[in-house]
């Protein structure tokens, strides 16, 4: 305030307007508490998302930096941007309606963000745009990335390794080499690299570049180079591991070789990035772009109510969706816990054989309820894995990126491929998603098993096979008083051959989908 005559300061109109936004904002994160501690508590349990406790300071600081020329500016209530935090409220109800956390997340962060202009205006939202858009960053987001990183790791991994002379065998995500077997885990993925690189890098750019190109390239650069970075000492690794007979580099050591090694790559970075580094033209606004002027009484009583009116207005707007929520949430919280029982025998002569075919079952987090059986008919079989959930809480959720088939650190089966397949069943057909899975060992003189694996999920009373379909079927249902109960039903099966394997599941699903179809109904009816 300082670059401001004292009579502007006097009068100024901030006395109103900044504590008006922040008890929008206070308003915000009271009403949506739940969705910012769970995104604290991702930060403090998880080393990817450690960093995001630095990002509401370092947005706080960078508006500080700019109190001179904020101070300089008038600050004008415009009511019609409640029409986005009206949007944004509703998108975070349809998130955590069906437990999407990022997008629940998102959607708070974007309300606290457009709190600014619906209080201040454009004029002041723009000048701090950077550090509200930087709040974005606090949002733990990228997860979803893992499955392709590790792909992406793996295969110019076992490229390089192949380039170097070294003779190797993958399957999935793991491989050997003649001085022993690795593995592409989640910690080898490079995420929590690529989004600190990416948090720092937009920081870096804005801070030391004026020009949106350069700010562009940098940024550009900064997610570029943690990925190339970590292929790189995934590869390193291995040979440090190759070369040493396994004696360094082969324990938690190198997660800490990975660190030393991404933060060299990061500082030579920034050090190239600042030989183009452009001086901070920032400078106060020169005395004819200064707008904030005295007012008199009457004009001030107007932009307070404008204020006033608007603070009110957001806040109403902002408790509309909790309320919601809660009162969906109520008609659900006495349910019983499902009971799911798969029976002994089902249609076409498929029936219950003793023992379960295949030593092994999808990773499915905390379900309402499962049921894991066998089926054999005309010398084929069939393991059937059903897994219910009613109602959405952060550990125990349908869709979910930690409800896999196989885990990264699963020594006994592999992953080696996945897609979808259509399918024909009584005359309609309908999409599973698909995938192959290999057994790391088998008994002397058996051949390893080689599971083909059909799964797809039961949502709103019908059969959807994508995640993302899922869960919009989800929201869909329960905003339409339908409940939350789901189901994930994945059949595997281990033929002589893959199309071996494939015609006995398209033979047990047209046969008993129907009967599994009803057993859900039964299971969801009975509360």
């Amino acid at each position: 305030m300082s670059a401001v005559p004292a009579e502007l300061r006097v009068s100024s109109p901030w006395r109103e307007a900044l504590p008006a936004a922040l008890l929008l904002v206070a308003a915000i994160m009271l009403l949506y508490r739940e969705t910012g501690l769970a995104m604290i508590g991702i930060w403090s349990r998880s080393d990817t998302f450690a960093h995001a406790f630095l990002v509401p300071p370092i947005s706080i600081w960078l508006i500080w930096r700019q109190r001179e020329q904020l101070a300089a500016l008038t600050p004008r209530a415009q009511p019609w941007m409640l029409a986005g935090l009206l949007v944004m409220a509703f998108a975070w109800l349809a998130a955590d309606l069906v437990a999407v956390n990022a997008a629940a997340q998102f959607a708070l962060v974007a309300m606290i963000v457009l709190a600014v202009p619906a209080v201040l205006g454009f004029e002041v939202a723009l000048a701090i745009l950077f550090p509200l858009l930087f709040l974005f960053f606090a949002v733990p987001f990228g997860e979803f990335l893992l499955p392709v990183l590790m792909e992406a790791t793996a295969d110019f991994t076992v490229e390089a390794l192949s380039l170097t002379g070294i003779p190797v065998y993958r399957e999935g995500l793991q491989f050997i080499i003649p001085s022993g077997s690795w593995s592409v885990v989640e910690a080898c993925s490079g995420v929590r690299y690529l989004i600190a690189s990416l948090m720092v890098g937009t920081l870096f750019a804005y801070l030391n570049y004026r020009s949106t190109k350069r700010r562009v390239v940098f940024i550009a650069v900064a997610a570029v180079v943690p990925v190339l970075a970590n292929w790189l000492r995934a590869y390193m690794i291995v040979m440090l591991g190759h070369l040493s007979g396994n004696t360094i580099a082969v324990g938690v050591d190198h997660l800490i070789y990975g660190w030393v090694f991404f933060g060299v790559v990061i500082m030579i970075m920034f050090a190239i990035g600042a030989r183009w580094s452009e001086p901070d033209d920032t400078q106060a606004p020169p005395a004819g772009q200064a707008r904030a002027a005295a007012h008199t009484g009457g004009a001030r009583d107007g932009i307070s109510k404008a204020m006033a009116a608007t603070v009110l207005a957001g806040v109403l707007i902002a408790a509309l969706p909790p309320l919601a929520n809660r009162g969906l949430a109520s008609s659900e919280s006495d349910l019983p816990q499902p009971r799911l029982v798969l029976p002994d025998r089902l249609a076409s002569g498929w029936s219950v054989e003793d023992t379960q075919a295949q030593a092994w079952r999808p990773q499915f987090h905390n379900p309402s309820a499962e049921a894991a059986r066998s089926y054999r008919a005309d010398g084929r079989s069939v393991g059937v894995y059903l897994a219910y959930y009613r109602g959405h809480q952060p550990d125990s959720k349908l869709v979910s990126s930690s409800n896999v088939l196989v885990s990264s650190d699963n020594r006994q089966w592999n992953q080696v491929g996945s897609g979808v397949q259509t399918v024909t069943v009584d005359g309609a057909s309908m999409s599973v998603r698909t995938a192959e899975l290999l057994g790391t060992t088998a008994a002397s003189g058996v051949a390893r098993p080689h599971l083909v694996v059909w799964h797809l999920y039961w949502v709103g009373g019908r059969w959807v096979a994508g995640d993302a379909a899922a869960k919009m079927v989800g929201a869909i249902t329960k905003l339409r008083g339908g409940g939350s109960d789901g189901a994930a039903l994945v059949l595997h099966a281990d033929g002589e051959s893959k199309s071996a394997s494939n015609a006995t599941l398209q033979a047990f699903l047209q046969a008993n989908l129907g009967s599994l179809d009803a057993l859900l109904h039964q299971t969801r009816d009975a509360r």
